[in-house]
């Protein structure tokens, strides 16, 4: 595998000018405004007969500019600037490029190199618009320094409302990112920016890839909204699909020249069975500029501080993980099952990345386990410097469907919490969108039901399953953030437990905008224990902002006791406890502290207490109270302490 890459690597170099021009190519291709006004296009379409362009600025005229063909399928047409100097493609004009297929047929085309497209309300495809303003926004405030603990906030801009709209890169940059701030995070994820035809995709079938989605506002709204999160010191990621494009031809990637290749393999082994999208050759020369070049520009124009990268299972596997299992055995990853164009591929990316721009960070969605995705490059590994830890997700709906409190399992909870490659950064989550989507349930709901609608009022009796629900609610987050992994994830709305599910409008909802949307609103009002919850998710992630628990080394579990439900770890300094029993307290229970010697007696007092007043508790434990260290064996280790 280092070897394919490595030989890919030098043919670019050698080739290509390097790594650095060869993914610099989004300044070149499409369609480019010299300093001297100037217009050159640029697009590779290896199957097409002729290439041109058409649009506003030449009356739709579709053969006065002919591009010329050049080597290896790419074309270029230079337009010279008009006589009083002026760009002869004006800004916001709309463009095509013409194709004319190899059956004479002319096929009108949005460049896939297009940085804005724009949908009017009377039409169903996409409008390329040409983007050129006099002057662009001008980022403010330089990048956060990489983060050692990351608290990701994933977030849609779209549903970022209380209202039943699609809401604006606005809106999020003075609403929703103070929110953020405010509840600890310092990282966001950013869903679907990249433009989609079809909303309710959630983003995941991308027609531009260069285009940031138009249905939230300008590709400035998009600079100011990161420029202000950079102001506040937030991270922002965005979510990357390169896994797979939309199968739209008019206004996407598809038979761009007029073949069922191109970009993508041909016959079935281009088409995704399930998802019903194109899948990109990943040895292609040009597959590998665009995708490369992609990543790069969302960097280097928008300043994105890295990627989460979608569907990476499916770009692994030649199977895609379709109807497959993962148990962990070394054959499930080497073989001919593998797809090494694909691993190559995001190995190329990390270390582009890497290499120009080591501020930025990387995230793998890999339900597999491939050995050494985030171990570095020169190691032989993928590169990445996380993956999602999406075995723990599962885990919890698992226990809350099947099992009865009684019958639930610390040891299970636990290997599924610590289970992780050694040295490989995993970022773990009680629940991501996934479990928002109309057909799913948070867990909230899976908790408390129908309740929750009628009984979150502190007007009304706190009955025994909101009791439950507000109680597991705040232990599942608290012992995922902290034994989980080297990072954690939330999905917006449900660190307070969003009482509906999400679901974008479409023919099944009669196009309805009422499930896609978030009630920040909720937590704001005193009379409902939404703001408990929040309280709590809160606290929570400002008292990881001061102890780093997420950087710190693997956790040492002290105790995890099947009679008593009880789980007991240290990390950070920090000692976790948690009672998962439904209905015993215990008095005097002694727990184990990690120091071997006892030189000095340490003094331990409460920081975070799920059952505070605050968070909806009970109020049971005396924060007052001071816990000391004493040489007591416990548990095969010195020390302990009661409490």
């Amino acid at each position: 595998r280092y070897s394919l890459f490595y030989n890919r690597l030098k043919n670019i170099e050698e080739n290509e000018g390097g790594l650095d021009k060869f993914s610099r190519s989004y300044k070149t291709f499409g369609v480019n405004q010299f300093v001297d006004g100037g217009i050159y296009c640029k697009e590779w379409a290896p199957g097409a007969e002729a290439v041109f362009l058409a649009g506003d600025f030449n009356g739709w005229n579709p053969f006065s500019h002919p591009y010329k063909k050049m080597e290896y399928g790419k074309w270029e047409l230079f337009i010279p600037p008009g006589q009083d100097g002026y760009p002869p493609v004006p800004h916001g004009s709309k463009l095509k490029v013409v194709i004319r297929a190899q059956n004479g047929e002319l096929l009108y085309r949005i460049s896939p190199w297009a940085r804005y497209v724009i949908r009017d309300e009377d039409k169903v495809n996409y409008d390329w618009v040409h983007w050129n303003p006099p002057q662009s926004y001008i980022h403010k405030h330089p990048s956060p320094k990489r983060l050692k603990s990351l608290r990701i906030y994933e977030s849609h801009v779209g549903i970022a409302s209380p209202e039943g709209k699609v809401a604006s890169y606005k809106n999020f940059t003075y609403n929703v990112l103070p929110r953020i701030k405010d509840l600890g995070y310092n990282c966001v994820q950013l869903m679907a920016i990249m433009e989609h035809a079809y909303y309710a995709s959630f983003g995941y079938q991308v027609t531009s890839f260069f285009a940031a989605s138009s249905r939230y506002g300008t590709p400035d709204d998009l600079k100011e909204m990161i420029d202000v999160a950079h102001s506040m010191g937030i991270t922002v990621l965005l979510d990357v699909v390169h896994s797979h494009a939309s199968k739209n031809s008019e206004d996407g990637l598809n038979k761009f020249d007029g073949t069922d290749s191109c970009f993508f393999h041909s016959g079935p082994k281009g088409t995704h069975q399930l998802w019903d999208s194109r899948l990109f050759d990943y040895a292609n020369w040009e597959v590998l500029r665009f995708l490369l070049s992609n990543l790069r520009m969302w960097i280097e124009e928008y300043r994105f501080d890295g990627f989460r990268f979608d569907g990476v299972t499916s770009m692994l596997y030649h199977h895609h993980g379709i109807g497959t299992g993962f148990s962990g055995d070394y054959n499930e990853y080497f073989g001919l099952h593998v797809d090494e164009d694909a691993l190559c591929y995001l190995t190329l990316a990390n270390h582009m990345i890497n290499f120009l721009h080591p501020e930025c960070i990387t995230i793998a969605e890999d339900v597999s386990g491939m050995p050494a995705l985030c171990r570095p490059v020169a190691e032989g590994g993928g590169g990445f410097d996380y993956r999602l830890a999406m075995a723990i997700p599962d885990k919890w709906i698992q226990i809350i469907k099947e099992l009865k409190d009684e019958d639930w399992n610390m040891g299970n909870i636990v290997h599924t919490l610590t289970n992780r490659r050694h040295e490989e950064k995993y970022i773990a989550y009680a629940e991501s969108h996934d479990q928002a989507l109309v057909g799913d349930k948070t867990l909230a709901f899976r908790l408390m039901d129908a309740e929750m609608y009628t009984n979150m009022s502190v007007l009304s009796p706190l009955t025994p399953v909101i009791d439950r629900g507000i109680q597991l609610h705040k232990m599942i987050r608290l012992i995922t953030h902290a034994l989980g992994g080297e990072s954690y994830l939330n999905f917006m709305g449900n660190e307070f437990g969003h009482p509906e599910w999400l679901d974008f409008p479409r023919i099944g909802n009669n196009e309805s905008y009422h499930y896609a949307r978030r009630q920040f609103n909720l937590t704001e009002d005193h009379l409902l224990r939404y703001r408990f919850l929040n309280a709590f998710d809160r606290d929570m992630n400002k008292l990881e902002e001061r102890f780093g628990w997420l950087a710190s080394p693997q956790a040492f579990v002290s105790e995890k006791h099947e009679s008593n439900k009880v789980i007991a770890f240290e990390r950070a300094g920090l000692i976790f406890i948690f009672n998962f029993h439904p209905y015993q307290s215990y008095v005097d229970y002694r727990v184990v502290i990690w120091h071997s010697s006892l030189i000095v007696v340490f003094k331990y007092k409460i920081l975070l207490d799920s059952d505070a007043a605050e968070y909806g508790g009970h109020q049971r434990l005396d924060h007052s109270t001071e816990y000391f260290s004493e040489e007591y064996p416990h548990n095969y280790r010195p020390n302990s302490l009661m409490v």
